[in-house]
């Protein structure tokens, strides 16, 4: 029997030993790419909760430290004064805001300002040990990637209280 035009005996032949099995070279990348993700070096472990603290007041905020770009992602503040505040506000850096979309803030701030290089979010009078828990839902625009980082400051009218650096690393 004549095999088609085109057809000869090496089409027929059995594969040798690399061309039977999947490349060595994807099953490396492959590989790799799952310990990447399973050391956490692609995001998804738990949030983390960075906090400051002095004798006026307790800052923690729970935001992620990685996330990838695009993403819709939630933070926490939540500052426990411990004397009176006359009028608490919360300062976010724009540095922190750079490409960054808020969608929502709960509870709603009573004013919003941008004062002293910082966006200012006032709620009014708090007494000692009454706790302000605000809850932003955010999203990373496509356009940052890298870093971004800056403070939240805890204020009393215009006077800062407490400070906290944040930084989050925004992956592809």
């Amino acid at each position: 029997m004549t095999a088609p035009d085109g057809i000869s005996a090496r089409h027929s032949a059995r594969p040798g030993f690399l061309h039977h099995h999947a490349s060595p070279l994807a099953v490396a990348l492959l590989g790799g790419l799952m310990l990447a993700a399973l050391l956490g070096w692609l995001g998804g472990w738990p949030t983390p909760v960075a906090a400051a603290r002095n004798a006026d007041a307790v800052l923690t905020v729970k935001a992620p430290a990685t996330i990838r770009t695009g993403m819709f992602f939630e933070a926490a503040i939540t500052v426990t004064p411990r004397r009176r505040f006359a009028d608490l506000r919360i300062g976010l850096a724009p540095s922190l805001w750079r490409d960054v979309t808020q969608n929502t803030m709960i509870p709603a701030a009573a004013e919003e300002a941008f004062a002293g290089a910082l966006f200012t979010f006032a709620y009014g009078p708090r007494t000692a040990g009454d706790p302000l828990e605000v809850k932003l839902d955010l999203q990373i625009n496509p356009s940052l990637v890298g870093r971004t980082a800056g403070d939240i400051v805890v204020l009393d009218g215009e006077t800062p209280v407490l400070r906290l650096p944040l930084a989050l690393r925004v992956l592809p």
